[in-house]
């Protein structure tokens, strides 16, 4: 805590001490930095992921898109929250390496002389993402309360490394249902809808209580939790084998493109609320942390596309 005197009784006032990684903000050539290594990334990556051919079944591009995109918004997003947290533990540096090279794994797909080398990335994405779980809820649970609302608010988010091992997952399913044809492949889309399913349930409950500690001020911040675990539950019960789940095809449908759009709008909003924060974009090094993060939404995007996929593997291959 920091004393100083009011101007006005003469009285100390105890502030309290700046939030930890304020060192790390103030650098703006460090951000500086970071924000370009994740561009370059994401740009080395498509280059490079040139040799790999188009997927030419629907489902595999819409999983292989919403694989990647969710790795990237891994990678973008993790890189600016561990800046923010000044790196101070050199694994925070893992996380944004293994989302681009997940990213740049699923991304050459198609290259069957790196297959090989993409399993290993994506699965070791999987176990890094995994572990990730474990080291956030370690960091929420050794802060003076334990699980608290204030340590769950304010800690490491204790599901976001989640989103790193779900990005590893589906580009190994990928994989999979590449080889896969029949029935074989229609359980396939069960599973993928399930995971996927699970996963949108999963993501709304991280949106919601970051929304709840933005006290929800803008009403649009009700939107992605509403649709998205609305869709998820559809997707679920669009697998069960009851002839009746037939109908709830086109309401699932329907909610998954819902999501998919969320994906671009809610990065427009959080644009917006960076922009009203102290400074704007005029002072994007403080905004662009102190503001909502904006790669977080595209990872709905990138749940959406692989649900779509999953779906249309359920229905027998139909097209969409």
């Amino acid at each position: 805590m920091v004393q100083y005197r009011s101007p006005c009784r003469g009285s100390r006032v105890r502030r309290p001490d700046p939030p930890h990684g304020t060192a790390g903000v103030r650098d703006g050539a460090g951000l500086g930095t970071v924000l370009l290594l994740a561009g370059l990334g994401l740009f080395a990556g498509a280059v490079l992921a040139e040799p790999a051919p188009v997927a030419p079944d629907p489902s595999l591009r819409n999983l292989r898109r919403g694989a990647t995109i969710l790795a990237g918004s891994v990678m973008a997003d993790s890189a600016m929250e561990h800046f923010q947290g000044s790196y101070h533990n050199p694994a925070m540096y893992v996380g944004p390496m293994a989302a681009a090279g997940t990213m740049l794994a699923t991304l050459r797909g198609g290259d069957r002389n790196r297959a090989s080398a993409a399993r290993t990335m994506q699965g070791a994405a999987t176990m890094i993402g995994l572990m990730g779980l474990g080291f956030h809820g370690y960091n929420i649970l050794k802060r003076p309360g334990g699980l608290s609302w204030n340590n769950l608010f304010y800690a490491a988010p204790v599901g976001a490394p989640g989103a790193l091992a779900l990005a590893g997952v589906l580009g190994l399913g990928e994989r999979r249902m590449a080889g896969s044809r029949g029935p074989e492949r229609r359980e396939d889309g069960r599973i993928l809808g399930g995971v996927v399913g699970a996963s949108l349930l999963v993501t709304t409950a991280e949106i919601a209580l970051l929304h709840f500690r933005g006290a929800f001020h803008n009403p649009a911040m009700f939107v992605p939790v509403t649709i998205p675990p609305a869709a998820g539950a559809a997707l679920c019960l669009a697998g069960l084998r009851r002839p009746e789940a037939a109908r709830r095809h086109r309401l699932a449908r329907a909610l998954l493109h819902l999501t998919a759009l969320l994906g671009p709008v809610g990065t427009a909003f959080h644009a917006f609320g960076v922009s009203r924060e102290m400074g704007g974009w005029a002072n994007w090094r403080q905004s662009l942390l102190s503001g909502p993060p904006m790669p977080a939404p595209a990872s709905l995007t990138g749940l959406a596309l692989p649900g779509l996929a999953a779906l249309r593997e359920i229905e027998g291959g139909m097209d969409e």
